[in-house]
């Protein structure tokens, strides 16, 4: 059932004693060996690898399961043998551009997804291929062209079907449990066909009365459901037009925000992902978002626990400062006060320090924003930047830190604050010199923000900063065999 009893079986000797079984005369004994090996290699690459070089009677494993894949053997040996091999080929113990992956284990599993299968069958089939091509975009676009794929999924939506016989109700029993199975197979696999593609995610749009179908799915009873809908639509919202166009059109944002009220966090980080795609400048959907109190949802995030949310909330806040107006600014500083910034800054997170460096340099830009928000949490902010140019951390961090001083230098008063702070212009000048070009470029820009003619005071801090010594780096740069640096 898990890794540890998949590990216990394994050093047992497990995959030496069952493999032979595999060429049983008795279809039960070959069926179970089959069974067996197909709950053994999933999501474990240990047993995979091994599987891949074992032989029996010549032949090796993978031949065989490609054997018990064809049209003539029983639809539960072509499924249990695909998904043995679709495990394999997600360990990296068959490579996805393999013939025995892409001629033979894709198309059966395709098949599965076809009316004339039995309903687990086709649920089968569809977690079984979305699985199977989850990551790779080659996969999914032979997938998506595949027996009409993404209209044969559109009949996954249609049960239970209308029953007018009294004779038929444990049909419809049948029907209604497995309805919530079908929806979540089906979604689940067009998050997975559109992971990547901008056209197999139009063509899934285009499926008759899609978007009604994940908006429903959203709110459906069945958490299940409800997941595999969010994740459909993260997958979807990966798409610059779509959120232009159909997200709007169906007013994705109500459902998701309601989903974000009190979810469990598997279903969290998925509709967080969604709203961080859903917040970006070009999005429609921004303002009403806003509007339903987005801003407090995401405060509340960033103290998660759990990293994937801590991520997620600071991710959405700093798409949404993005070229925002000042009251949203100002909205979002409050919203996390100065003291969660800093808990934020320290995080043992590169990913979170780094979103949250994006989401100040966010902030600080446009003068009168740079020179407001200095106004009132500049001496935080210093403090907070200083902080970080003096740990250990990497150029990428250390560089957006520079960006958001030479943001700090384009202000008109917020200037003073670099200006009268001898630590950072020695931190500036420390890092004109350093042996990354990046941070070289970085710290020029705060320079150049500084002096230039045209603004008020330019030549007090000129003379300042050439006692320093900045004119003679300024020389020696010139002569810099990086063009960048050279121009600069």
């Amino acid at each position: 059932k898990g890794p540890d009893h998949q590990t216990i079986l394994f050093n047992h000797g497990a995959v030496q004693n069952i493999a032979h079984l595999l060429v049983s005369t008795s279809y039960k004994v070959r069926m179970q060996a089959l069974k067996c090996f197909s709950v053994l290699a999933f999501e474990n690459p240990q047993v995979s690898m091994t599987l891949v070089n074992v032989s029996v009677d010549g032949e090796l494993l993978p031949q065989i399961f490609v054997k018990m894949l064809q049209r003539d053997k029983p639809i539960e040996m072509q499924l249990t043998s695909a998904k043995c091999l679709t495990s394999m080929c997600r360990a990296g113990a068959i490579r996805t551009d393999d013939s025995c992956i892409v001629l033979k284990t894709l198309p059966c599993l395709v098949r599965m997804c076809s009316k004339e299968r039995l309903l687990e069958e086709r649920v089968e089939g569809a977690e079984t291929l979305a699985y199977l091509i989850e990551t790779d975009v080659e996969l999914q676009r032979i997938a998506s062209i595949t027996d009409h794929l993404i209209v044969m999924l559109a009949d996954y939506f249609k049960y239970p079907s209308s029953v007018s016989a009294i004779t038929d109700i444990k049909r419809l029993d049948h029907d209604l449990k497995h309805a919530h199975e079908l929806r979540q197979a089906a979604f689940k696999l067009y998050a997975s066909l559109g992971a990547n593609d901008e056209d197999i995610r139009k063509k899934i749009i285009e499926t008759e009365n899609m978007m009604d179908r994940i908006v429903n799915g959203l709110s459906e009873s069945s958490i299940k459901v409800r997941l595999a809908a969010v994740r459909c639509l993260h997958s979807l919202s990966r798409s610059v037009q779509q959120l232009r166009t159909s997200f709007q059109d169906h007013a994705v944002w109500k459902p998701l925000m309601k989903v974000l009220q009190n979810a469990p966090n598997e279903i969290l980080v998925v509709a967080s992902s969604t709203l961080c795609n859903l917040l970006l400048e070009f999005s429609p959907s921004k303002e009403p978002i806003l509007e339903s109190g987005a801003i407090e949802l995401l405060c509340s995030l960033t103290q998660s626990e759990n990293l994937a949310l801590r991520v997620n909330g600071i991710w959405a806040l700093m798409n949404m400062a993005f070229q925002a107006e000042q009251k949203i600014k100002s909205d979002i500083l409050r919203g996390l006060s100065t003291e969660q910034l800093f808990q934020l800054l320290s995080d043992s997170d590169v990913n979170v320090l780094m979103k949250t460096l994006g989401l100040l340099r966010n902030l600080l830009s446009t003068r009168p924003h740079i020179d407001h928000i200095m106004s009132t949490h500049g001496k935080q902010i210093m403090q907070a930047v200083t902080l970080i140019l003096e740990g250990e951390h990497n150029i990428e961090v250390k560089e957006q830190t520079l960006c958001i001083l030479a943001n700090i230098a384009d202000g008109t008063t917020a200037k003073e604050l670099i200006m009268t702070n001898d630590d950072i212009l020695q931190k500036i000048k420390y890092y004109m010199s350093h042996s990354n070009a990046k941070l070289q470029l970085a710290a020029m820009f705060c320079i150049s923000n500084l002096i230039w003619n045209e603004e008020e005071g330019s030549q007090e801090r000129q003379d300042k900063l050439r006692d320093m010594g900045i004119v003679d780096i300024l020389h020696k740069l010139s002569q810099s065999s990086d063009p960048n640096l050279c121009d600069k």
